[in-house]
């Protein structure tokens, strides 16, 4: 057994010794059948090469061609040479025989030469456009990333913008907290018999939409101590019905100052506003998220509706301070106008081409890319010229019209005003509104102080950390401080 395990190693290696003769020997019989198939210089082997140059350079035309129509239109000389000059290589290898090939291998080497020339001459060009080619596809491709990531920053910040700050949040639930503690202490949300002034068209009122506490103090705070009469001064605060238990305690426990009144309404207090009238509603419902980021927003369409008895109102921001007296604005003369508010236009900047889509013909019919814009914060709105004008049907026609967003931005409630106020608009004195201060560090201090409202239009808001602090102490010096939540909640004001 052990000598038979000895002799195993030798049996394998003769085995192979063995195949590698046999595939020796194959392969030289291969070989020398190809030989005797193909001698050098005889008819059989020319005829093969001059062929094979002939279709290998008819091939590398045919391509040149489709290249040179893909590059450019302005190449079609080039292209035409290319293809004339495959086309009679490919006709000359039809023809070639091994009783042709001796006289057809001169007319075909001198075809291969032009072909040769022909490639060599465009390949250097033919590069180059290439490379503008992948360079232009290149930039496109970033153009795309670029477009995309623009949209994601804005919608970001949009949601940073109407997002509900920790500090805001907190004193949310430290209110509701409160109410839960002590339910009596926070008057009845709706007594039986409103008070009279609510619905006094002879008083000054104001609209006011927004879910932040804290500013909605401070407007009606800075309002009401700039007024010559506070008690004549009205402020109806239209808010989300999760936060309209909050503002209740707030204003229950910090009343407006000298004697100025407050009513808290919830979206939901209004039974017309539902899907099957509101387009704001059904889009919303239809999981429009740029409309539902700012849905209280664009409830300011409808404050025909929601105040019936009332002939003028006054829409404040949440973001506004006031430092004079607006019981003037009650005595603006519109003119028959719907809108009064402050143009916002100098030069060709922030006209109608700004904020509308003047690539679509709905827009570019009605309206004009140079008409002036003007912008929310203070605006005068006369309800019964509204009524008369039907604004709110003109609103419906238009919010159905953007369904798809294609004719303004809906993340932004105001081009939804320029259009539905379009003509029906009357300029403010500049005095009564000075904007910037949440996003123009350079606004001039005497503009600010002549002024009747101070906005701070931007992302710097006044409550936040990031606000500019040559400004914040407009802001705060109405902020009701002896608030203990203020504290508990870290505004650091």
């Amino acid at each position: 057994m052990a000598g038979g395990r000895s002799h195993a190693p030798r049996r394998a290696a003769f085995a192979a010794l063995v195949t590698l003769l046999f595939l020796a020997c194959v392969f030289f019989f291969l070989s020398a059948t190809t030989i005797t198939t193909a001698v050098p210089n005889s008819p059989a082997w020319r005829l093969a090469a001059v062929r094979r140059h002939a279709e290998d350079h008819a091939a590398v035309l045919a391509a040149y061609a489709a290249h040179a129509r893909r590059l450019s239109s302005d190449s079609a000389s080039q292209t035409e040479s290319f293809l004339s000059t495959s086309s009679r290589l490919s006709a000359l290898s039809s023809r070639l025989s091994v009783s042709t090939v001796a006289l057809l291998e001169k007319e075909a080497r001198g075809h291969v030469k032009r072909a040769r020339a022909l490639a060599a001459g465009a390949k250097e060009a033919f590069d180059t456009q290439s490379k503008i080619l992948k360079l232009s596809d290149t930039v496109f491709a970033v153009g795309q990333q670029l477009l995309r990531a623009r949209r994601d920053g804005q919608l970001n910040s949009r949601i940073a913008a109407v997002s509900t700050p920790k500090s805001l949040h907190c004193l949310a639930m430290r209110l509701m907290e409160s109410l839960l503690a002590n339910a009596s202490a926070v008057p009845d949300a709706d007594p039986a018999i409103p008070p009279p002034e609510l619905t006094d068209p002879s008083l000054y009122h104001y609209a006011i939409f927004s879910d932040n506490i804290l500013a909605v103090s401070v407007v009606v705070a800075s309002a009401a101590r700039a007024a010559t009469e506070p008690s004549r001064h009205v402020f109806h605060v239209v808010t989300a019905p999760m936060y309209l238990p909050a503002f209740r305690v707030w204003f229950a426990r910090r009343p407006p100052p000298l004697g100025a009144h407050v009513q808290l309404l919830a979206a939901s207090d209004f039974p017309f506003l539902n899907a099957s009238y509101s387009p704001v509603l059904r889009q919303i419902e239809a999981g429009n998220r740029d409309v539902a980021l700012r849905e209280l927003d664009y409830l300011r369409f409808y404050l025909p509706e929601m105040f019936p008895a009332l002939q003028r109102v006054v829409l404040l921001e949440d973001d506004v301070v006031v430092q004079r007296d607006l019981a003037e604005l009650w005595r603006v003369d519109l003119g028959g106008q719907v809108n009064g508010a402050l143009d916002t236009c100098f030069g060709g900047f922030r006209r109608y081409g700004k904020y509308l889509n003047f690539s679509e013909a709905a827009v570019r019919e009605r309206f004009s890319p140079s008409a002036c814009a003007w912008s929310y914060g203070v605006n005068v709105f006369d309800l019964q010229a509204w009524r008369r004008d039907q604004c709110t049907d003109q609103f419906h026609q238009l919010m159905d019209m953007n369904e798809n967003g294609t004719l303004w931005d809906a993340a932004s409630v105001l081009p939804a005003g320029l259009m539905t106020f379009y003509g029906n608009t009357r300029p403010l004195d500049r005095w009564w509104h000075v904007m910037g201060l949440g996003y123009n560090p350079h606004v001039r201090p005497e503009d600010i102080r002549g002024a009747a409202v101070i906005h701070f239009n931007g992302n710097l808001k006044p409550w936040l950390d990031v606000a500019f602090n040559q400004y914040k102490h407009l802001w705060t010096k109405y902020v009701d401080t002896d608030m203990e939540f203020l504290t508990l909640c870290n505004f650091g004001l």
